[in-house]
């Protein structure tokens, strides 16, 4: 691996995805996690919404509790799946009516037990149709994602950009891309984007890795490809976590570093409901906390 020197511009604007916690628990832990990453002052946090609604209420609650308690910019996931157009909306206008304006507008994956995606009968088609349907309600300012290797669903990369445009069109402000480990695919892609018309942020969504094994699993499942240079990296690291951490942790800073030096200064950070690795990445790139009180 190369290490790239620290770039001479300010530090990056970061932020950080969540999962809404399954029991007492994972919640507190995720308040201490926030604890943790908020003094680095991200530009929101978001929190994400399982298929077919499957974790409405849990997200609903985290996403109100970090807005009304925290400081920090909240951004509510938000899907079509296994839902009609009233019962989106419904969630929409809640959380409009309560102040959360940010929302990342999704089509969502099938449930566990479907071959693939199928709209609701009354429900938003696609993310583009969502997007649409979410400036009715109100003024959102909405997040789309973004798929540097081709969403599994899209037959080509063409087919894919062109579904990101009409996202764009329908009045989406930035593009937060899946993962992915090498920085030329994050660089390719936004090249492609630019020629296909696409001018907003497209933001790299960055994976700190703390278990190989189940990033190779889930990667097969998304179509984000595991490079062999990072499975070398990791090989024989099953039973030693402490080094594993310190592999994450350079493999993951060399790769801002990487798209630092290609004009990259946002970053989104999936955190697995994690602080360690995702805080000590932001300080290599320069960050240091604040006091959110001052």
């Amino acid at each position: 691996m190369t290490i790239f020197p620290k770039s001479p511009n300010a530090p990056p604007n970061v932020s950080f995805e969540f999962f809404p916690p399954t029991d007492d628990a994972g919640e507190a832990r995720l308040w201490t996690v926030l604890d943790r990453l908020a003094p680095l002052q991200p530009s929101f946090v978001s929190v994400t919404y399982g298929a077919g609604g499957s974790t409405r209420v849990r997200t609903d609650r985290v996403v109100r509790r970090i807005y009304e308690n925290s400081g920090v910019p909240v951004a509510a996931h938000l899907t079509c799946v296994g839902a009609s157009r009233g019962d989106v909306d419904d969630v929409a206008r809640g959380w409009h009516d309560n102040g959360i304006r940010h929302i990342v507008a999704l089509r969502g994956d099938a449930p566990a037990d479907a071959d693939h995606y199928e709209p609701h009968p009354e429900g938003y088609e696609n993310a583009a149709s969502l997007v649409r349907g979410l400036h009715d309600i109100g003024d959102f300012e909405i997040s789309v994602a973004a798929y540097p290797e081709r969403h599994p669903d899209s037959p080509t990369t063409e087919a894919d950009l062109d579904n990101l445009k009409r996202k764009i069109d329908a009045g989406a402000a930035r593009a937060i891309t899946q993962y992915f480990f090498d920085a030329s695919v994050f660089l390719r892609f936004r090249d492609q984007a630019a020629a296909a018309g696409i001018n907003v942020p497209i933001i790299p969504g960055i994976l700190p890795v703390t278990n190989f094994a189940k990033v190779v699993e889930f990667s097969g499942r998304c179509a984000a490809t595991v490079p062999d240079w990072m499975a070398e990296l990791f090989l024989g690291l099953d039973a030693d976590p402490e080094t594993r951490k310190m592999i994450a942790l350079s493999t993951a800073v060399d790769q801002c570093l990487a798209l630092e030096a290609e004009g990259v200064n946002d970053f989104h950070f999936y955190t697995l409901n994690r602080a360690d690795l995702s805080y000590a990445i932001c300080w290599r790139l320069g960050l240091r906390p604040q006091d959110l009180g001052a």
